[in-house]
Formats: structure tokens, C-alpha cells, sequence
């Protein structure tokens, strides 16, 4: 009566624990074969641990009642040398008449105790297979979410390497990547770009940045609805992050004005985008396919006289007047610095009375006479 009801139990838990197997595979996404495959390899290095390191074994798993069966595997020999992986051609033949030398067999010799020890190492497989399963979805969610702006909450700082819980992982936000004028606390809101997602046996490894163009054109990006609907293009951005940006926009309609539309009603669209990144300097520019038209708007806010261009070699000379060459060139270079790298051109600018000397000096050039001119009057 006793032993009946043990086996029920037994059979009971199995069941249990079979829908529940399943259940977690269909739930995580994890292949169900596979998973039985992995806790029956899993179970044969727990038999060999506790109960013969030498045993040649098969564990079964029923996919029927969740019970564990352990059947030793055997080659039939006319004379045995090892007990544990051969059996005689005699006692093959008294389990069935039709073995033959060569013949493997495979005889079920469970352990009384085994089903406590396969439950345990059962648990440990599955979630183990969990937990790769969790960080395989996680990586595949956060590698398609790659150059997009994720928002989180400081976690911990290690040295200057911030760490931000964006939800369903943690993301590092490197010393390089953090803007200069900002410090970081631990509940910290912190909003980010995902610069790199990689795998790794921890799971993956989110990479952020405050300091990439990709954040300030994400940024406008949410603020404009006129870039939402493609209306606007941002067509090149130049940074310096934390001191100072350039940005340049075009419109496919003539009658939208890319610059105001970034501006936005009493400059609310690009004073949200400043706030956001602690109050960084902005210089929205127009766009243009005509290369000094492009340069001349790119030195803004200064105003300039002329450009002259070098197409093959992509070289300018800007003329501005005397007062705004300070302004032009922007302090310690900045502005200048920054107009070459969003146009791609080298800007040599000279103020108004600089290239009228320079034209002076070339004219005083042109008229003097030469050597060979000079003689000749001489003569």
C-alpha cells in the first residue's frame, strides 16, 4: 500500500514537472527537444559523479511522464574483460535469444535514490538554459535597437565608468563617452545613444554615449515632427560635445523652412534639445549643393563677403568683414573648426583688410618687372 503510493507520487511530480518544462520552453522561446537533450547529458555526468565515474550510461528522459531511466550500455563479447562496458554472449542471450557477439545492450539499472539527484540536476540545467535564453533575447532585442536613444537609471559607478539600467539590461556609459560639463549619481535619469551592442558569456554588453552625433540628431529627431515626416533632412552635424554643435538641414518643400521648423515656436524645440544636453551650444545651418553658398552659412553666426572655391582640391578662402573675424574664427578656432568638419572643406578665412593687402601685394607683384625686363631697360 505504501510502495503504491510512492510510485504515484513519483509519477505525480514528473508530470509536474514535465508541463512545467514545457511551459518555460514555449515561454522563453527555447527549443523543447533540445532542452530534454541537455538535461539528459546533464544527467549522465551527475550518475558518473556519484555513482561510478567508469559507468557507460544512457539516461532517458520520458517526454510521456517526465520519469528519469538509467540504462547501462554493454557490448556483448565471449569473454568479458570489464564488467562495466561488457556482458556475456550467454546473459545477452538471456535477456534476448537473437544478440550476437558486437551486439550493444542496454540494461536499465536506475538507482533507488537517482530520482532525487536527477530533479536537482534538472533545476540546475533548466535554468541555466534560462538564463542563456533571457540573455540570447536580450541581446537580439537590444543589437536591433543600435543607434537609437534608450533612457535609464544610474545603477552604479565604477572608477569613471557609469553603469544605467535601461530595463530588461544594464548598459555602460564609458568615461569617453560622457559629456564634460555633466556628473552622474547613482537614480540618476540618464538619456542615451547605443553606440555598440555586443555578445558575451555574460550576456550582452550594451555600450552608450552622450557625446555622439548620432544622440543630437535623435534628438531633433523627436522634437521636429517635420524630420518625422521626412519633410526636413539633418544632412550633416559637426560636434564638440558639451561646448559647442553645427547642424545642417534641408527641406524637399520650398515653402518649409528646415531652419525654423528646428528652431521651433520661441526657439522651444532647440532649447528642449540644448537642456537635454546640458545646455550645449547649437548653430542650426541651411543646407546647400552649392559649395560656398554651403560654407558661407556654415560660419554662421558670422556674416561673409565672399568664398572662393577649389573644387578639386575642396579648399575656400572666406572674406569677412574686419569686425566679424573674431566671430568667424570663434574662439580658440572653434567655430571655424567646426564648419570645416561639417562641410568637409578647408576654410582659410581673412578678414577684408587682410585680402586687399594680400591682393595689394599680389597686384605690386604682378607690375614689377623682372630681371630679364629690368636688363633690357638698361640696356
Amino acid at each position: 500500500m505504501g510502495l503504491a503510493r510512492k510510485n504515484t507520487k513519483e509519477k505525480d511530480n514528473g508530470k509536474e514537472f514535465l508541463q512545467t518544462l514545457k511551459e518555460l520552453a514555449y515561454e522563453k522561446g527555447i527549443d523543447e527537444e533540445l532542452l530534454f537533450e541537455t538535461i539528459e547529458a546533464a544527467l549522465i555526468s551527475a550518475y558518473r559523479r556519484n555513482f561510478g565515474a567508469a559507468q557507460n550510461v544512457r539516461i532517458s528522459l520520458s517526454r510521456e511522464t517526465g520519469a528519469f531511466h538509467v540504462f547501462a550500455i554493454k557490448t556483448v563479447v565471449d569473454e568479458v574483460e570489464s564488467d562495466v562496458t561488457e556482458i556475456s554472449l550467454a546473459r545477452a542471450r538471456a535477456i534476448n535469444p537473437d544478440y550476437t557477439v558486437g551486439d550493444v545492450v542496454e540494461i536499465e539499472m536506475t538507482p533507488a535514490n537517482f530520482g532525487r539527484i536527477a530533479a536537482q540536476t534538472a533545476k540546475q540545467v533548466v535554468m541555466q538554459r534560462l538564463r542563456e535564453a533571457e540573455r540570447g533575447i536580450v541581446y537580439e532585442e537590444y543589437m536591433n535597437r543600435s543607434s537609437e536613444i534608450v533612457t535609464g537609471i544610474v545603477q552604479r559607478i565604477e572608477g569613471h565608468n557609469v553603469f544605467v539600467d535601461i530595463g530588461r539590461a544594464e548598459a555602460v556609459l564609458m568615461a569617453t563617452e560622457q559629456l564634460p560639463t555633466e556628473t552622474y549619481n547613482y537614480g540618476d535619469t540618464v538619456r542615451a545613444y547605443i553606440i555598440e551592442v555586443k555578445r558575451t558569456s555574460r550576456g550582452p554588453q550594451i555600450m552608450l554615449s552622450r557625446t555622439h552625433p548620432g544622440l543630437l540628431k535623435k534628438l531633433f529627431e523627436l522634437q521636429v515632427p517635420e524630420i518625422q515626416e521626412g519633410v526636413v533632412e539633418i544632412r550633416s552635424i559637426a560636434r564638440e560635445a558639451g561646448s559647442r554643435s553645427k547642424v545642417a538641414v534641408w527641406s524637399s518643400e520650398e515653402r518649409v523652412d528646415p531652419i525654423g521648423a528646428c528652431v521651433g515656436p520661441h526657439y522651444m524645440r532647440v532649447q528642449a534639445v540644448v537642456d537635454e544636453l546640458a545646455g550645449e551650444k547649437i548653430d542650426i545651418v541651411k543646407w546647400s549643393d552649392d559649395p560656398a553658398t554651403y560654407i558661407a552659412n556654415s560660419l554662421n553666426p558670422a556674416k561673409v563677403i565672399s568664398v572662393a572655391v577649389n573644387e578639386a582640391e575642396k579648399i575656400s578662402r572666406v572674406v569677412v568683414p574686419d569686425y566679424q573675424l573674431s566671430l568667424a574664427i570663434g574662439k580658440e578656432g572653434q567655430n571655424a573648426r567646426l564648419a570645416a568638419k561639417l562641410t568637409g572643406w578647408k576654410i582659410d578665412i581673412k578678414s577684408e583688410t587682410q585680402a586687399r593687402e594680400e591682393e595689394q601685394a599680389d597686384g605690386a607683384t604682378t607690375d614689377a618687372p623682372s630681371e630679364d625686363q629690368a636688363a633690357a631697360g638698361e640696356a
